[in-house]
């Protein structure tokens, strides 16, 4: 019996995001699994705009991002022989990844993460780690960008922790 079935992906269209897509399409064809790819359009992002500007016009730059970003999924997956299902929603990208997996019955939810540390995840969030501590789906971060990873010490020192595998063990 294979270990996954249904692999979630989001996906944001960076070249960089790429690298977990290519990772959860990979472990689709070693485990024989489909994936399920989404694109969330963060519309808290753009609550703010000014009146004049109109939602008909930036949701159509959004959405014609995420279907930029859903092909070039499609064609990683055919050239692997995976299935792919993909889909477009709206809202908070942390809470849409987790609700649309546990919807959706995935195994396992496969993501990017920008890998940052200390002071800047502290200030700015991050979707992964959201996910991570708020899913009742499993979830394979994927380091992406960051060209200089913190090594293993430096990322305890500045989490926190005694060492790389308490982030491992935390949940929610």
């Amino acid at each position: 019996m294979p270990l996954y079935d249904r692999i979630s992906v989001p996906t944001d269209g960076s070249s960089e995001g790429e690298l977990a897509v290519c990772h959860a399409l990979d472990l689709a064809a070693v485990h024989g699994a489909s994936v399920r790819a989404i694109y969330v359009v963060d519309t808290a992002r753009y609550a703010g705009m000014p009146m004049e500007t109109t939602w008909e016009g930036v949701g159509d730059l959004l959405y014609d991002d995420a279907e930029a970003a859903l092909s070039t999924v499609r064609e990683l997956a055919a050239d692997r022989g995976v299935d792919v299902e993909t889909a477009v929603v709206e809202g908070t990208p942390s809470r849409e990844i987790i609700t649309d997996a546990e919807d959706a019955g995935c195994d396992l939810v496969v993501m990017g993460t920008h890998g940052r540390g200390g002071i800047d995840r502290l200030l700015l969030g991050s979707v992964a780690e959201k996910v991570v501590r708020g899913s009742s789906v499993p979830v394979l971060t994927v380091r992406i960008g960051d060209g200089d990873a913190p090594s293993a010490a430096e990322s305890a020192a500045a989490s926190g922790t005694d060492g790389p595998a308490s982030d491992a063990t935390e949940t929610g």
